[in-house]
């Protein structure tokens, strides 16, 4: 007799994991504004532009260490019949190998973080994380297969952001060299330190477990292409910034850093729901019920899109005020701003679609992102030799990036969601009519703000376009099933 939950309880799941990792998107929120205005006031923007730089490869290579298991282990967990901390012993063993071994290739050729040259000995043990990166996400996939995502908020949403917003304020009195470096250093093992405590907690350490060469190959053979999509996922996000380093200097590069952190947060809230998501729609695979996959991929879609267009039009439209908070030079980066921001919105149906094509279809999935990052490549450098003819301003070629990164993820979501209705035989959509009524009148209300002193655009006008959005969304888009991410969910 199958053992999976009702629909319902589904749904419920779904909404509770989402309710506790949005809160978690709130603090990061809060705790990521002190980072981004501590770095670009103190340090500036050329120190920013290094920072990121060195960013694509250590996090790139952090990914790349957990081969796909931030997805496969709920897969793992769930058709293993072994003692569940002997399945993540194995994860972690095959991942901490991973990452030491990219780790060690890339201290040896700094250059690949650092293509100017212009790096400390400090800067280079930027590399350390790298092992951190590949555990914390690890033991935080674990703990969410449980449905325990209050330790995702606590790691990734208070102690992470606020450990690296506390110590880069210090390290600049101390070390101004390399304070980013050693902050982000900071940040990333104290939130790893935080998810491993709890992992033991909860799963106990392994019994009986031994190194097994043979099973960690099959591990990694079956999980290289959820580990491609992954890696392409990520790139897509990274692959602008990773272009850009040959085409501008370190201070458009950090003026575009700065900007593509606030166009991150929406892309934060689907994170809300992937810890829960994946658990959730494995288990509708075991059973074959696409029906519920359909309806658990459109919901959580609904919801993501309709928060992450919310966000962006509040944070788009008074978009100038935003990136003057990190000086005056940092306002040239508003047009990216607003590109990422479209970015972001245009992702979410491809994001909810691949959550269900990572189990159901791996290899097109996977040959799906592949073409989607060869486009970006594509039209990131043709556009930006575009940009250069017409205009010789460096933050023009810098938007030219963003925006080959919107046309290329709306590319993407509109072929998989394509894909995925072919499998489950199911529509595909997170856009309802009642939106509209939601998106108008915030337009409205941003656009008369504008013309309000740049104080109360932002300290009013955010707030404001939220309001208007949101009570609308409520009055016209909402449903039934809806409201119940904003219900505590009932005991059984």
């Amino acid at each position: 007799m199958s053992e999976a939950k009702p629909p319902q309880q589904d749904i419920a799941a779904l909404a509770k994991g989402g309710r506790t990792n949005f809160l978690g998107f709130l603090l990061r929120l809060l705790a990521r504004i002190p980072f981004l205005f501590i770095a670009s006031r103190l340090y500036g923007a050329p120190a920013m532009g290094r920072f990121a730089s060195a960013l694509v490869m250590v996090e790139f290579a952090g990914m790349l260490a957990t081969l796909g298991q931030k997805r496969g282990l709920a897969q793992r967990l769930a058709e293993n019949d072994e003692h569940p901390a002997n399945v993540v012993g194995d994860a972690v063993l095959l991942a901490m190998s991973l990452a030491l071994g990219m780790g060690a290739l890339i201290y040896l050729f700094p250059q690949s973080m650092y293509p100017s040259g212009n790096f400390t000995l400090a800067d280079r043990l930027l590399v350390l994380s790298i092992p951190g990166l590949a555990l914390g996400d690890l033991a935080l996939a674990a703990l969410a297969y449980r449905f325990d995502v209050a330790t995702t908020v606590r790691a990734r949403s208070v102690v992470e952001p606020w450990t690296i917003s506390i110590a880069a304020g210090a390290f600049y009195f101390i070390w101004p060299s390399s304070g980013l470096t050693l902050a982000y250093l900071a940040s990333v093992w104290a939130a790893t330190g935080v998810a491993v405590f709890v992992l033991l907690r909860t799963y106990g350490l392994p019994r009986a477990w031994k190194p097994r060469p043979g099973p960690l190959w099959q591990i990694a053979r079956r999980n290289i292409p959820l580990a491609g999509a992954d890696a392409v996922e990520w790139g897509t996000r990274k692959l602008d910034v990773f272009i850009l380093r040959f085409f501008v200097g370190e201070a458009p590069v950090g003026i575009y850093y700065f900007a593509q952190q606030i166009a991150s947060l929406p892309q934060k809230l689907k994170t809300s729901f992937e810890p829960v998501l994946g658990p959730v729609i494995t288990r509708s695979v075991k059973d074959k019920d696409y029906a519920a996959i359909a309806k658990q991929v459109c919901q959580v879609g609904f919801w993501i899109g309709a928060a992450q267009i919310g966000i962006a039009l509040a944070l788009g439209i008074p978009g100038e005020g935003l990136m003057g908070l990190g000086g005056p030079a940092f306002v040239s980066g508003t047009a990216a701003l607003v590109f990422l921001l479209v970015a972001e919105v245009v992702a979410s149906k491809a994001v909810v679609s691949e959550a269900a094509l990572v189990y159901l279809a791996r290899m097109r999935n996977l040959w799906i992102s592949l073409a989607t990052i060869a486009l970006q490549a594509v039209l990131t450098i043709a556009l930006i030799l575009v940009a250069r003819q017409v205009t010789p301003g460096p933050m023009y070629v810098a938007a030219a990036a963003s925006l080959a990164l919107a046309i290329s993820l709306g590319l993407s979501s509109a072929v998989k969601s394509r894909v995925l209705t072919g499998i489950l035989g199911h529509s595909i959509s997170n856009w309802r009519w009642g939106l509209a009524w939601a998106i108008v009148p915030a337009i409205a209300v941003g656009v008369a703000m504008t013309w309000a002193p740049e104080w109360a655009e932002l300290a009013v006008g955010i707030p404001a376009i939220l309001g208007i959005y949101c009570y609308m969304l409520w009055v016209r888009a909402f449903g039934p099933e809806d409201r119940v991410l904003f219900r505590k969910q009932q005991p059984a």
